[in-house]
């Protein structure tokens, strides 16, 4: 199933639901960072989330930034989504595995650590970003960027996540986002039968491999809720805007000395970009003419 973002509403618009199907992007992740198992799930998790989270902005070229920051081994997870559908991100220490938690899943939670922070910086092409931080409530990543929607956003919100992540690499990935708008925000029953019914439900994942669609999953949630499920279907995607100019501009950045330094002791440059692994190189050609640029910029 390819990676896709549907949007619905439910309970005469009460009810704002938006699901995503992740695996394909996941699994590019792990390949691009080599990571571990756990550290496939927190970052797929954290993917997902901003997948959500952005998919309520408005206005074109508007991204969402999921900052997560707890005291385990992981270390830092940083990722970048767009209302375009397009994620990237890593984690500080991608080779960290951990046994199963106690009930036999993959323990995000004590990778990521149960003491931190989660920071949220949302740039919607109106001016200066905004941005928030909570403190971590599990390092489950689901828990705690609802912890964030609640306390930040003042919207209560119900967020499913799932990675399942093999031998054979990530076979299922995504999330359910169900938020109760202002409207119905006051209907404790309303609240109170979401609660329950994603209560019992044995997890995303294992929805997705049994061969549902998010609609069938939205229907089981919210069939009998006057379920109304937008017909488009946008296209998700793991993609970097990095690329070789963008790191000779930052080569250039440092100025002639610099790289005249590294000309005659490196022999060139390399440079790999954090968010998608790709490396790039810089030869003695490239960094002289960055060298000779700086000269007659200064003339």
């Amino acid at each position: 199933m390819a990676d896709q973002l549907i949007r619905a509403t439910a309970a005469d618009n009460g009810i704002r639901a938006v699901g995503v199907i992740t695996t394909r992007l996941t699994e590019e992740a792990r390949q691009r960072h080599k990571l571990s198992y756990v550290a496939t799930a927190a970052l797929g998790r954290t993917m997902a989330s901003g997948l959500l989270l952005a998919s309520s902005m408005k206005k074109e070229g508007s991204r969402v930034n999921i900052n997560v920051r707890g005291n385990g081994p992981l270390g830092q997870i940083l990722i970048d989504a767009g209302l375009d559908g397009t994620v990237r991100g890593y984690v500080s220490n991608p080779g960290v595995e951990l046994p199963p938690n106690s009930k036999g899943k993959l323990d995000v939670g004590g990778a990521v650590g149960h003491e931190g922070y989660l920071y949220v910086l949302k740039d919607t092409g109106y001016g200066f970003p905004y941005s928030s931080t909570v403190e971590l409530i599990s390092g489950e990543i689901g828990d705690d960027v609802a912890n964030y929607l609640v306390n930040s956003e003042q919207t209560p919100s119900a967020l499913l996540l799932g990675v399942f992540v093999g031998s054979q690499g990530v076979t299922a990935a995504g999330g359910l986002l169900l938020q109760v708008l202002p409207k119905a925000a006051r209907d404790e029953s309303l609240i109170s039968l979401l609660e329950s019914r994603i209560a019992h439900l044995s997890g995303f994942t294992p929805l997705l491999r049994a061969g549902n669609s998010l609609t069938e999953i939205m229907e089981q949630l919210l069939g009998d809720l006057g379920l109304s499920i937008m017909p488009e279907v946008q296209m998700l995607r793991f993609q970097c805007g990095c690329s070789f100019n963008r790191v000779l501009g930052a080569l250039k950045m440092l100025g002639a000395a610099e790289l005249q330094d590294m000309i005659e002791k490196d022999e060139g440059a390399e440079a790999t970009c954090e968010f998608c692994g790709e490396v790039y190189q810089a030869t003695e050609s490239h960094l002289s003419q960055l060298v000779s640029d700086l000269k007659t910029e200064s003339n």
